[in-house]
């Protein structure tokens, strides 16, 4: 055997065994225990739910009538893209007096992967035309400042 093929595959050893097989489990959100979403009922009052659960994680954008309490777990291995092993949500509606009105759970089995669109959308006035592309620099070089003009702002 060559002597570049036995730097090859020391080298190649080498960078093998720098690599990591260590597998970190990530745990990120609030959701509370089953004991205490279990004491949460219809009709009871934002208070009260947030005496009992906590704040929650997010308040929807649109009405704030509903509070989302979620967690969810990731698997790490070195660096790979982390991949999702558990998640829970609770959504708890409330209706317009603010009593709870509905309470749902989810898991990772309820979601959907939805695609992203990677289409443009083009906006008006990013396109620059023949008068401002020529004639758009007019006046913004002063060579002579105007009294009163501190260049250092």
């Amino acid at each position: 055997m060559s002597i570049h093929k036995m730097f090859f595959l020391s080298m190649l050893a080498l960078a093998a065994s720098g690599c990591s097989t260590d597998t970190f489990l990530v745990h990120n959100g609030n959701m509370p225990s089953a004991d205490k979403v279990s004491m949460v009922k219809q009709g009871q009052t934002k208070n009260e739910v947030e005496s009992i659960l906590g704040s929650p994680s997010a308040v929807t954008s649109f009405d704030e009538k509903t509070w989302i309490y979620m967690s969810s777990t990731l698997e790490k291995i070195a660096f790979f893209t982390p991949q999702e092993k558990d998640r829970e949500i609770l959504t708890i509606t409330f209706n317009a007096e603010g009593k709870v009105a509905e309470i749902k759970n989810y898991d990772l089995s309820s979601g959907k992967n939805i695609s992203i669109d990677t289409a443009k959308t083009p906006v008006s006035g990013t396109k620059v035309g023949f008068f401002r592309r020529y004639f758009g620099g007019v006046g913004a070089y002063l060579p002579i400042a105007p009294s009163g003009y501190d260049d250092r702002l």
